[in-house]
């Protein structure tokens, strides 16, 4: 971070003060950050100012990624469900032993289509592969087809998502199971 020239942009600080020093070395460089933000939104003179994330707008983000660069709606797209073990240090609320990985770990739920994230949730590990899922789907579904209404959407995952919450209407959702060769089949 000390050498990063778009964080230097944006701090306006692209040039070190001092000789052997970094350009953005030093205990005020988020600080800086965080003033660069506010800048431009007349808040700077506010003493204390604080980052803050919204986390319908991330989500909504990851889905755009997907979208905006196609000029054209493609005719099918593939989201794959998966799950995996995220490790954890120390004691971390809601990490748990497992005894196939040897650690200490999360299960967060990832949706992809093709090399694009559509979907990232941190979960604890204790909770079910499947849980939430149906949720994600939905909210991804009713953003794509916000842009693509013909495009044909089939849903990837182990079967672990063979599960009647989402195979069943109203969203008609099948989770295909690729680890064992079914076919994909229309989710909607």
């Amino acid at each position: 971070m000390r050498h990063d020239r778009l964080f230097g942009v944006a701090l306006g600080q692209l040039e070190s003060d001092h000789s052997r020093c970094a350009p953005l070395a030093g205990k005020s460089t988020l600080n800086r950050l965080e003033q660069a933000m506010h800048i431009a939104s007349d808040l700077s003179d506010s003493r204390y100012i604080e980052m803050s994330l919204t986390p319908s707008a991330v989500e909504a983000f990851l889905v755009e990624v997907l979208i905006e660069p196609m000029e054209h709606e493609p005719k099918r797209i593939i989201p794959d469900m998966n799950v995996t073990d995220d490790p954890t240090h120390g004691e971390q609320v809601g990490s748990a032993f497992n005894g196939y990985y040897q650690h200490e770990y999360y299960t967060p739920l990832l949706i992809f289509c093709g090399c694009h994230l559509l979907s990232a949730k941190l979960r604890p590990a204790n909770v079910n592969p499947a849980e939430g899922a149906l949720a994600e789907l939905q909210r991804i579904i009713a953003h794509i087809r916000d842009h693509w209404l013909a495009v044909q959407i089939m849903v990837r995952g182990d079967s672990t998502y063979s599960r009647d919450d989402i195979m069943t209407p109203p969203m008609n959702l099948r989770a295909i199971n690729s680890g064992s060769g079914f076919p994909l089949l229309p989710m909607c």
